[in-house]
């Protein structure tokens, strides 16, 4: 159930939620142990250290632009596991990033959010170029773009949730945020107290053991029925 008013804006997390981020970093990633051919490295050993030094070097101040964040994460991943690194290697993790594509259902079910009235804003751990990419291929229905370089803050900080609420001239109970991470996303909502819904695609991502969302659904194409039957308060 999700209760409360209806809102003008629904917020949503990108790479995991509407854009196939898992999928792009494992190509990424099988690209960048293709240049080590007699490396006994896989890429989901990479794949794991490289997302260790990433959120720890988003938690650092003062704040790191997502460029940086991912070139010394890849490094210190590709170090730890006795890898070579070159700048050649960041280049192919970056620059993939903004040609990862939607999921198959994303661009519709963000018409049908739009056709309901609804505004879209991102809210994202990346910088703006980045993004660009990506927001291109989303139909034309996004409103609003906000980053963690705009943010100067990664989620699950309250500062980027702050930041993009205030861009958008609202409280936390006037939006409902959708998203695909428990410990980025999920873990906002609750400690800020923000309503949610969960996108669980099946990655193995475990839910908070503290927290329950308004809505769990694994495709993004469940969101508009959902919405559109919503007794709103």
């Amino acid at each position: 159930m999700i209760s409360g008013p209806k809102p003008e804006w629904l917020t949503f997390d990108c790479y995991g939620t509407l854009i196939q981020w898992d999928e792009g970093l494992l190509a990424a990633v099988e690209q960048i142990l293709a240049k080590h051919p007699g490396s006994d490295v896989d890429p989901e050993t990479l794949i794991r250290v490289y997302d260790k030094y990433e959120h720890a070097l988003e938690a650092e101040r003062p704040h790191k632009s997502f460029r940086v964040v991912a070139r010394e994460g890849l490094r210190l991943a590709m170090e730890e596991l006795e890898l070579a690194y070159t700048s050649d290697d960041i280049e192919i993790l970056t620059g993939s990033i903004s040609r990862m594509p939607p999921f198959p259902e994303v661009v519709a079910a963000l018409g049908e959010l739009k056709a309901q009235g609804f505004k879209l804003c991102i809210v994202s751990n990346t910088d703006d170029d980045i993004i660009a990419g990506n927001v291109a291929q989303l139909g034309g229905h996004i409103d609003r773009v906000v980053t963690a370089q705009q943010a100067g803050a990664y989620k699950p900080t309250q500062q980027i949730f702050d930041f993009a609420h205030d861009a958008l001239g609202l409280g936390r109970s006037d939006v409902v945020h959708i998203c695909a991470s428990p410990h980025l996303d999920l873990a906002a909502a609750r400690d800020l107290g923000f309503r949610c819904i969960w996108i669980d695609r099946g990655t193995g991502r475990k839910p908070l053991p503290d927290y329950a969302p308004n809505a769990v659904f694994p495709t993004l194409d469940c969101v508009p029925p959902f919405l559109s039957s919503a007794n709103w308060g």
